[in-house]
Protein backbone atom coordinates (compact mmCIF):
# COMPACT_ATOMS: atom_id res chain seq x y z
CA UNK A 1 0.00 0.00 0.00
CA UNK A 2 1.86 3.60 -0.81
CA UNK A 3 1.09 7.14 0.93
CA UNK A 4 -1.08 9.18 -1.26
CA UNK A 5 -0.56 11.80 1.72
CA UNK A 6 3.30 13.39 0.97
CA UNK A 7 2.37 16.80 2.64
CA UNK A 8 3.23 15.63 6.46
CA UNK A 9 1.44 19.00 7.48
CA UNK A 10 -1.85 17.58 6.95
CA UNK A 11 -1.01 15.08 10.24
CA UNK A 12 0.04 14.85 13.48
CA UNK A 13 1.68 11.20 14.51
CA UNK A 14 3.32 9.80 17.60
CA UNK A 15 6.90 9.29 16.82
CA UNK A 16 6.49 5.19 18.02
CA UNK A 17 3.25 4.62 14.98
CA UNK A 18 4.63 7.31 12.31
CA UNK A 19 4.36 4.27 9.82
CA UNK A 20 3.20 4.13 6.25
CA UNK A 21 -0.20 2.61 7.31
CA UNK A 22 -1.25 4.80 10.36
CA UNK A 23 -0.91 7.15 7.67
CA UNK A 24 -2.81 5.78 4.84
CA UNK A 25 -5.72 4.72 7.70
CA UNK A 26 -5.96 7.98 8.95
CA UNK A 27 -7.22 9.98 5.92
CA UNK A 28 -6.16 13.70 6.39
CA UNK A 29 -8.50 14.56 4.14
CA UNK A 30 -11.72 13.41 5.68
CA UNK A 31 -12.79 16.47 7.66
CA UNK A 32 -15.84 14.51 9.49
CA UNK A 33 -15.73 10.91 10.63
CA UNK A 34 -19.07 9.00 11.00
CA UNK A 35 -18.94 6.54 14.31
CA UNK A 36 -19.00 4.06 12.00
CA UNK A 37 -15.67 4.82 10.62
CA UNK A 38 -14.37 6.49 14.25
CA UNK A 39 -14.86 2.73 15.28
CA UNK A 40 -13.52 1.07 12.60
CA UNK A 41 -10.15 3.38 12.97
CA UNK A 42 -10.09 2.69 16.84
CA UNK A 43 -9.91 -1.15 15.82
CA UNK A 44 -7.78 -0.96 13.35
CA UNK A 45 -5.55 0.52 15.52
CA UNK A 46 -5.66 -1.29 18.33
CA UNK A 47 -5.64 -4.94 16.30
CA UNK A 48 -2.98 -3.92 13.84
CA UNK A 49 -0.71 -1.45 15.77
CA UNK A 50 -0.55 -3.58 18.88
CA UNK A 51 3.74 -4.38 19.27
CA UNK A 52 3.87 -0.22 18.54
CA UNK A 53 0.85 0.48 20.83
CA UNK A 54 2.19 -1.47 24.01
CA UNK A 55 5.85 -0.25 23.53
CA UNK A 56 4.02 4.02 24.16
CA UNK A 57 1.71 2.16 27.25
CA UNK A 58 2.45 3.43 30.21
CA UNK A 59 0.51 4.12 33.35
CA UNK A 60 0.50 6.22 36.38
CA UNK A 61 -1.34 5.71 39.79
CA UNK A 62 -1.59 9.51 40.62
CA UNK A 63 -4.18 10.13 37.04
CA UNK A 64 -4.85 8.23 33.85
CA UNK A 65 -2.10 8.28 31.71
CA UNK A 66 -2.76 9.28 27.78
CA UNK A 67 -0.43 9.99 25.00
CA UNK A 68 -1.65 11.37 21.31
CA UNK A 69 -1.20 8.99 18.67
CA UNK A 70 -2.25 11.13 15.65
CA UNK A 71 -4.26 14.45 15.05
CA UNK A 72 -5.47 15.64 11.75
CA UNK A 73 -8.21 18.71 11.22
CA UNK A 74 -11.30 15.95 11.48
CA UNK A 75 -10.05 13.94 13.94
CA UNK A 76 -7.75 12.60 17.42
CA UNK A 77 -6.31 9.42 18.16
CA UNK A 78 -5.61 8.64 21.54
CA UNK A 79 -4.25 5.91 23.49
CA UNK A 80 -5.12 5.68 27.09
CA UNK A 81 -4.16 3.53 30.57
CA UNK A 82 -6.53 2.49 33.15
CA UNK A 83 -5.15 0.87 36.48
CA UNK A 84 -7.61 -0.28 38.73
CA UNK A 85 -9.57 2.18 40.38
CA UNK A 86 -9.41 4.48 37.70
CA UNK A 87 -11.93 6.07 36.08
CA UNK A 88 -13.58 9.47 34.62
CA UNK A 89 -16.52 11.05 35.32
CA UNK A 90 -19.86 11.23 33.87
CA UNK A 91 -19.51 13.30 30.72
CA UNK A 92 -20.21 13.79 27.15
CA UNK A 93 -17.98 14.83 24.15
CA UNK A 94 -19.36 17.95 23.55
CA UNK A 95 -21.01 17.13 20.12
CA UNK A 96 -18.10 15.50 18.79
CA UNK A 97 -18.54 11.77 17.87
CA UNK A 98 -16.34 8.75 19.49
CA UNK A 99 -15.16 5.81 19.60
CA UNK A 100 -13.28 3.48 21.99
CA UNK A 101 -11.78 -0.23 21.32
CA UNK A 102 -10.40 -2.27 24.58
CA UNK A 103 -6.45 -3.05 23.89
CA UNK A 104 -5.79 -4.87 27.11
CA UNK A 105 -8.22 -5.37 29.73
CA UNK A 106 -11.09 -4.99 30.82
CA UNK A 107 -13.59 -1.77 31.99
CA UNK A 108 -16.64 -0.94 32.88
CA UNK A 109 -18.95 1.63 30.61
CA UNK A 110 -22.49 3.05 32.56
CA UNK A 111 -23.73 5.23 29.54
CA UNK A 112 -26.65 7.24 28.85
CA UNK A 113 -29.10 8.90 25.65
CA UNK A 114 -30.87 11.65 26.84
CA UNK A 115 -34.20 10.84 28.37
CA UNK A 116 -33.48 7.24 28.39
CA UNK A 117 -32.16 4.36 31.24
CA UNK A 118 -28.97 4.66 32.56
CA UNK A 119 -26.93 1.33 30.87
CA UNK A 120 -23.78 -0.80 31.89
CA UNK A 121 -21.71 -2.78 29.82
CA UNK A 122 -18.39 -4.74 30.42
CA UNK A 123 -15.86 -3.52 27.79
CA UNK A 124 -13.50 -6.71 27.52
CA UNK A 125 -10.33 -6.88 25.55
CA UNK A 126 -11.02 -6.00 21.76
CA UNK A 127 -14.42 -5.09 22.00
CA UNK A 128 -14.98 -1.51 20.02
CA UNK A 129 -17.87 0.89 19.88
CA UNK A 130 -18.53 3.64 18.27
CA UNK A 131 -20.96 6.96 19.46
CA UNK A 132 -22.61 9.67 18.43
CA UNK A 133 -22.58 13.36 19.79
CA UNK A 134 -26.03 12.71 21.80
CA UNK A 135 -24.50 10.49 24.57
CA UNK A 136 -22.88 10.15 27.75
CA UNK A 137 -20.60 8.37 29.53
CA UNK A 138 -18.80 6.71 32.77
CA UNK A 139 -15.79 4.89 32.08
CA UNK A 140 -14.00 2.90 35.37
CA UNK A 141 -11.77 -0.07 35.87
CA UNK A 142 -13.52 -1.62 38.83
CA UNK A 143 -11.66 -4.58 37.65
CA UNK A 144 -7.67 -6.25 39.40
CA UNK A 145 -5.84 -6.00 36.43
CA UNK A 146 -4.97 -2.91 34.45
CA UNK A 147 -6.64 -1.70 31.07
CA UNK A 148 -5.49 0.13 27.94
CA UNK A 149 -7.76 1.87 25.16
CA UNK A 150 -7.61 3.26 21.86
CA UNK A 151 -9.77 6.37 21.50
CA UNK A 152 -10.84 8.68 18.32
CA UNK A 153 -13.36 11.76 18.44
CA UNK A 154 -14.35 13.95 15.49
CA UNK A 155 -14.63 17.04 15.33
CA UNK A 156 -10.72 16.97 17.39
CA UNK A 157 -10.46 18.59 20.73
CA UNK A 158 -14.08 19.22 21.11
CA UNK A 159 -14.35 20.09 25.55
CA UNK A 160 -16.25 17.15 27.32
CA UNK A 161 -18.77 18.71 29.72
CA UNK A 162 -18.99 16.83 33.44
CA UNK A 163 -22.42 15.93 35.11
CA UNK A 164 -22.75 14.84 38.51
CA UNK A 165 -24.05 11.59 37.75
CA UNK A 166 -25.52 10.25 34.61
CA UNK A 167 -28.78 10.97 35.97
CA UNK A 168 -27.92 14.96 35.30
CA UNK A 169 -27.77 14.03 31.84
CA UNK A 170 -30.46 17.13 29.96
CA UNK A 171 -33.13 15.63 27.60
CA UNK A 172 -31.27 16.94 24.31
CA UNK A 173 -27.30 17.23 24.41
CA UNK A 174 -26.29 20.46 22.15
CA UNK A 175 -23.05 20.67 20.54
CA UNK A 176 -20.05 23.11 21.83
CA UNK A 177 -19.15 24.89 18.51
CA UNK A 178 -16.53 23.00 17.25
CA UNK A 179 -13.75 25.37 16.00
CA UNK A 180 -12.63 24.34 13.00
CA UNK A 181 -8.77 25.24 13.11
CA UNK A 182 -5.75 24.63 11.44
CA UNK A 183 -3.59 21.81 12.32
CA UNK A 184 -0.49 23.74 13.37
CA UNK A 185 -3.76 25.55 16.21
CA UNK A 186 -5.09 22.03 17.19
CA UNK A 187 -1.27 20.76 17.70
CA UNK A 188 -1.01 23.42 20.39
CA UNK A 189 -4.40 22.75 22.14
CA UNK A 190 -4.01 18.90 21.83
CA UNK A 191 -0.63 19.36 23.67
CA UNK A 192 -2.45 21.56 26.40
CA UNK A 193 -4.84 18.83 27.07
CA UNK A 194 -5.88 15.29 26.79
CA UNK A 195 -8.60 13.50 25.47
Amino acid sequence: MSSTYADQDQFDLHPALSSRLLRDVIHPSRSLWTPRELRDLTSFVASEMTTGLLSILDYSAEHRWWARLGLTEGVELWLLSWLPGQGTEPHDHGGSAGSFTVLTGKLNEDYRYPAGPIRTAIRNTGDALGFGSGRAHQVTNPFEAPAATVHAYSPPLVPTREYASLHDIPDSIPPLPAQRLPLSELRQLADLEGP
